[in-house]
């Protein structure tokens, strides 16, 4: 029991931290899993994971989202911006080409170029903001590159804030954008999650609450944290960070 927790935590953790932050929660996990045999590990597990991360950026964005009931626009502008990332998903998932990608020689290829990307749309001059200038061709740009997230490294939250600061979003707005579009993501992943256990029992055990409790918890503190964060310094940290992984999975890859 104490080693399921422990696994849990670091799943959680994981999850929970690397969501947000744009350097792709996917790649960690299957990095992590290739690396140690997490007998924790499980598609319940995975959905619970999930879940908890749904509930931090809803929780902490209760106030917005309730003004959304206030601001029809913005609440559209998120369900639009969402289209493709569901429907390409929906495809990737029912084809099952999703699974082809899920290796550790896309990560490194991804985790580099994405992150040079990163960095490139990190330098835009900063003249847009939500209130004013998020609009439906805005949202259909961020919304296409945020398709991109299914291929793992690539980052859900690193493409969509690089979308945004393309167009020229400041980091907090441009991270407020992602966190936003982050819940129907999450609430997607949860249910074709769910979709694929039709023969597992879904009976409540002690390890689903942990692992929901735990990611809320790295999820809810990742969120607060990254947006103090970007409203002082660059995202070079985090592009250091990407091409640091990246060359070390491709020196273990090709030599």
């Amino acid at each position: 029991m104490f080693q399921d927790f422990i696994e849990i935590l670091i799943l959680s953790a994981i999850q929970g931290i690397s969501e947000f932050l744009p350097i792709s929660s996917s790649a960690h996990l299957i990095i992590v899993s290739s690396l140690y045999d997490l007998k924790a590990s499980s598609l319940l597990i995975d959905v619970s994971l999930h879940l908890g991360s749904l509930l931090a950026i809803i929780f902490f964005f209760k106030k917005d989202l309730f003004d959304l009931k206030h601001n029809q626009k913005l609440f559209k502008l998120i369900i639009i911006g969402s289209i493709p990332l569901i429907i390409f998903g929906y495809i990737l998932h029912s084809t099952e080409l999703i699974y082809l990608l899920r290796n550790i020689k896309v990560i490194a290829w991804t985790t580099l170029f994405f992150g040079i990307i990163l960095y490139f749309a990190d330098q835009r001059k900063i003249d847009q903001n939500i209130s004013s200038n998020l609009n439906l061709r805005s949202i259909m740009f961020i919304g296409l590159f945020q398709m991109l997230a299914l291929i793992p490294g690539v980052s859900r939250a690193g493409i969509t804030i690089t979308a945004a600061r393309f167009l020229k979003f400041n980091r907090v707005d441009s991270g407020k954008i992602s966190f936003l579009l982050s819940i129907p993501a999450l609430a997607g992943a949860s249910f074709l999650g769910l979709k694929d256990i039709p023969n597992e029992s879904l009976e409540i055990n002690i390890s689903i609450i942990i692992a929901t409790i735990l990611s809320f918890l790295f999820s809810y503190t990742t969120v607060k944290f990254f947006l103090i964060y970007l409203n002082r310094f660059s995202l070079n940290i985090f592009v250091i960070y990407r091409i640091i992984i990246a060359f070390i999975l491709l020196l273990i890859i090709y030599f």
